[in-house]
């Protein structure tokens, strides 16, 4: 049996796929507290690194200049108050385990400073001072507790700062006396304020209510209130959607202790959208909010005195992330893209409403790219289901009219939105089309839905992916039998588990780092990402019968279609094992599987080569799968 490394694609889209890969990327700004120079995470050079620039203030572009100190990918990094040094994630050895280092803006003083081959661990704030950085440890072993430490880049010394279960710091007031931090499982998190003085804490929303928190920050409270400072909260917990939660910080006139749960106030929520993330001015006289509407974004400013809302026009984009708002409150810096353009880095400019561009951008053609729309449809439950249809490009190969790929993200709780993805525009070129679905579990339509895929409920996704296949026959755009399904991580899962348990929907698989077995995932992943799932998939032990009921592996022997397994060598969130096992009991079987394994990469494929090597395996693989 010949494989589509045996293969090849056409070489105008073999061309064209790799132009659409090598579109990098720029984004997660940071500031100087003069927000005159900004470092961020470019992948221009091929995986994703560090780069510093000034910020320009007319609309010539100043040169970016790389900040090389390891040969692995940099995921995250952050500029300390005081300007001397820049915090940066590096995923070690491009996996999923990470390490903190901290090094000058002009590349000098590299230092690690947490983390290791064996041990992640995860960045946090500065302080305020810009003095020490938060660096966060999760358990190494089961039932261990997550440390987590205020690190000075200097010495590189970890000074305790707190114990939990599976702890995030948010943020620190100013002396560093109090903070907040998010604890507990995916879906069921809960805020407190912590006294580092008193050593005594508060729970800021209420501890007994369902739901997330993504972040929070600490800032002056208005004038005239009770408390000193106020934590602005992006949470959806004890509500139906992700709004802006304000809560009181600090030790007031008359009382002995910070202000409880019963003080917070939802101040700025809506009906049609949910709130993704914040930022604000040092004073806390002005807060920038990022909204979530179907997938697109809306920016407004807010007046926290007031209560006034302001939007802001003219986004050059459809999505915007990674937001940023300088100190003096005069500047935003946002990442944004749409599905034709990669992320790029903008600035807001607050007073004269002038948007600039601040990086610059790869050339892609246009023309050759498809505009997604969002489509809506009932899942076999009623319940209403979206995604984005990328029609086949009409051009590229006209007799290839009725293949579909149905995608499926990661998380569950990520959510498909209309941005630059060069997989889906090289599907369209090939002629096939790509519905990228929301199922129940994604983020962005409220916590209900959210939580609609928990545990006993796992099957209504595999209703979602069928009612998905069936729309796409209705309106026309592809024949039953050329449907293939495919998606990544917990995406990949579901394709395993709609070719093992609703087998003659689908005519192919493209399963990319997903679980095979939850069982075996539990005990093979990380212990800090084990022990977050828990709400989600369900308990390893409590629930032993349920995930081996929803485990593809245990139905085999109904995959009998087409299956490309792809998995990342260094992956310890989804192990390699549950790529092995699957692709090992198809062949025992004689099953039409094929496995691509992509060396030194994790859970996400950072390396330009690789992204390259896995989206012409898959449009070889649908090719041959999906006929013309």
């Amino acid at each position: 049996m010949s494989t589509t490394e045996d293969r090849t694609i056409p070489p105008t889209l073999a061309e064209h796929a790799d132009r659409l890969v090598e579109a990098w990327s720029s984004w997660g700004p940071t500031m100087t507290p003069e927000a005159d120079r900004v470092a961020f995470i470019s992948d221009r050079g091929g995986q994703p690194s560090v780069w510093v620039q000034v910020v320009p203030e007319e609309d010539e572009l100043p040169e970016a200049v790389e900040i090389a100190f390891t040969d692995d990918p940099v995921v995250a990094v952050s500029w300390s108050a005081d300007s001397a040094w820049l915090a940066c994630a590096v995923a070690t050895d491009g996996g999923v385990r990470q390490q903190v280092w901290v090094v000058r803006p002009d590349g000098r003083d590299a230092r690690r400073i947490a983390g290791s081959e064996h041990i992640h661990a995860e960045l946090g704030p500065w302080t305020r001072s810009g003095h020490r950085v938060v660096v966060t440890i999760p358990p190494v072993e089961p039932g261990d507790e997550t440390y987590a430490y205020l690190a000075d880049p200097l010495t590189g010394e970890l000074h305790a700062l707190a114990t939990g279960q599976l702890i995030s710091v948010l943020d620190l007031s100013a002396e560093e006396r109090l903070a907040v931090l998010r604890d507990g499982r995916r879906g069921r998190h809960f805020c407190v304020g912590v006294d580092r003085l008193t050593d005594t804490h508060r729970h800021l929303l209420p501890a007994t209510a369902t739901g997330t928190t993504e972040s929070a920050i600490i800032r002056p409270a208005p004038p005239g209130a009770e408390h000193p400072l106020t934590t602005y909260l992006v949470t959806d917990i004890g509500r139906d959607r992700r709004q802006l939660v304000a809560a009181p910080l600090g030790h007031g006139p008359d009382d002995h202790g910070m202000a409880g749960e019963d003080a917070a106030a939802y101040i700025a929520a809506r009906p049609d959208a949910e709130l993704d993330e914040i930022d604000a001015d040092d004073a806390g006289g002005l807060l920038v909010l990022v909204w979530n509407v179907a997938g697109a974004t809306e920016l407004e400013l807010l007046d926290p005195a007031t209560g006034e809302r302001e939007r802001i026009d003219g986004l050059p984009g459809t999505i915007a992330t990674d937001v940023v708002m300088s100190r003096d409150g005069r500047s935003i810096l946002i990442a944004v893209e749409s599905a034709h353009r990669p992320r790029t880095l903008w600035r807001f400019e607050v007073v004269r409403r002038r948007w600039s561009r601040v990086t610059t951008a790869p050339a892609v053609g246009v023309e050759d790219l498809a505009t997604p729309s969002l489509e809506r449809f009932r899942s076999e439950d009623g319940l209403e289901i979206t995604g984005w249809l990328y029609r086949g490009h009409p051009d590229a190969a006209p007799d290839a009219a009725g293949r579909a790929l149905v995608w499926l993200h990661g998380g569950p709780e990520a959510q498909e939105r209309p941005g630059f993805s060069a997989q889906h525009q090289a599907f369209v070129a090939a002629g096939i089309s790509v519905f990228a679905l929301n199922v129940r579990g994604s983020s962005g339509f409220g916590r209900e839905f959210v939580h609609a895929d928990e545990g006993s409920k796992r099957e209504g996704a595999f209703a979602d992916v069928r009612a998905a296949a069936a729309h796409l026959v209705a309106l026309g755009i592809a024949e039953p039998g050329r449907i293939a399904v495919g998606g990544r991580s917990y995406g990949g899962y579901l394709t395993l588990a709609l070719l093992a348990f609703s087998p003659g929907v689908f005519a192919a698989g493209i399963d990319v780092c997903g679980m095979s077995d939850l069982r075996t995932f539990y005990r093979d992943t990380e212990p800090w990402i084990a022990a977050a799932a828990y709400p989600k998939y369900g308990h390893p032990t409590a629930d032993r019968r349920l995930l081996k009921r929803l485990s593809p592996l245990r139905e085999a022997d109904a995959i009998d279609v087409p299956l490309l397994v792809v998995h990342g060598e260094l992956d310890t969130n989804v192990p390699i094992g549950e790529a092995r096992q699957i692709v090992r009991a198809l062949r025992r079987r004689g099953r039409p599987v094929e496995y691509l394994q992509l060396q030194g990469e994790g859970h996400e494929y950072r390396r330009l080569e690789s992204r390259r090597r896995l989206l012409r395996r898959m449009l070889a693989f649908a090719a041959s799968a999906l006929p013309e």
